[in-house]
This record gives structure tokens, sequence and C-alpha cells, in this order.
């Protein structure tokens, strides 16, 4: 099986169409998701994106925006790059705070918090690397609740993450908030498809 590591122009339905399967496409979504949310310590979450997730996400704007070609260009545009293009893992890195003044409190403290993050396969350790489409700290240290990162992977790192029994570790490394989380099982399988 081929797995698709872009979204074309060809790939996006009309709304008519689109909304005639999605409700269908919204609970495959929730399958597919499920072992694709890492969460780490007690605000952050890792989503790990694909193509089907993306694809979703990309319609879900569309239908919601009803914004006609120019957004459907636009979209593609922004989405594709959370599609993993082969050695690599994709992921939405999220610190989830309801509270207001506790989330801006919280995100203060965490500048530089994308630098941190790593994800080690069998003790192999691979740094995530920011999405570089704008600076999620600001000069004055504060974070941003939302982060996009690229996990690229080495050849062992591959081979183990496609092999049962990978020991495999997400790991935020900033000093004021230290956590990391095994992967199960279930959640190697489903990242190893993205390869």
């Amino acid at each position: 099986m081929t797995v698709k590591r872009e979204i074309t122009r060809g790939d996006i339905l009309d709304i008519p169409a689109y909304s005639e399967i999605r409700k269908e496409k919204k609970q495959k979504l929730i399958a597919i998701k499920k072992d694709r949310r890492i969460p780490v310590g007690p605000y952050a979450t890792f989503y790990f994106e694909n193509y089907d997730t993306m694809w979703s996400q990309i319609h879900e704007m569309l239908y919601i925006e009803r914004g006609g070609e120019e957004q459907i260009i636009d979209e593609i545009a922004a989405y594709n790059p959370l599609i993993p293009k082969g050695n690599e893992l994709v992921a939405t890195f999220m610190i989830e705070i309801d509270d207001p003044v506790r989330r801006d409190y919280t995100l203060r403290k965490l500048g530089f918090i994308e630098d941190r993050i790593c994800i080690s396969i069998n003790g192999e350790k691979s740094r995530a690397v920011p999405e570089d489409d704008v600076e999620r700290t600001t000069p004055d240290g504060k974070t941003s609740a939302i982060h996009f990162l690229h996990f690229p992977l080495s050849n062992n790192q591959v081979s183990a993450l496609q092999s049962e029994g990978a020991e495999i570790l997400l790991a935020i490394e900033h000093d004021e908030y230290g956590h990391m989380a095994k992967l199960s099982e279930a959640n190697r399988i489903s990242l190893a498809g993205d390869l």
C-alpha cells in the first residue's frame, strides 16, 4: 500500500459531496485519531498527523468557512506540510489549559518549549523540528499554545518503529515542564503507517 503524502486539488470534494459523507468521515476519523493522540504530563498533548487527519481538517475548514477556490488553495498550502513525507513523524503539539489566566501564566514560563521535545525509539533520540512558518515563542518568552513539529527519523528508527515491541518514548525536556510518555503498541502500529 502506498502512503499518500500530499493533498492535491483533485482530492478536494465540493461542499455538497462532502456534506453527504461528512458524518461517516468524522466517525472514521475518531477511530484513526484514537491511537494518534499522546498526552504528556498534565497539559501537553501531541496529535500525530497524516494524510487522513489533514484531508479531514481541510474539508472541515471549507465546510465551515465556505471560502471557495481561494480558500481551497490556502488550506492545501497550510496543511500539506503537516503530512509526513517519508522518514518522519509530524505532530500538532498543544498546551491545553482551559482557564485563560492559568494558561497565560503557564505559557509565559514555557518559552522555547518547542525546542525541548524529542522522541526516542529503542534508545535513539530524534529532536523535534518546529515548523518555521512563524516564531512560536515571543521575544518576551511566552510560547504559543499550539506548535507544529517534525520528528526526522534515521533508518534505524524507521526499522524499529515498524517492528513489534519497539520502545517509544515521547519527552518534553523543558526546565519548567519535564514529562514523558511511553507509547503503546497501538500507538506504534498507527504511527508506523506514516512511513
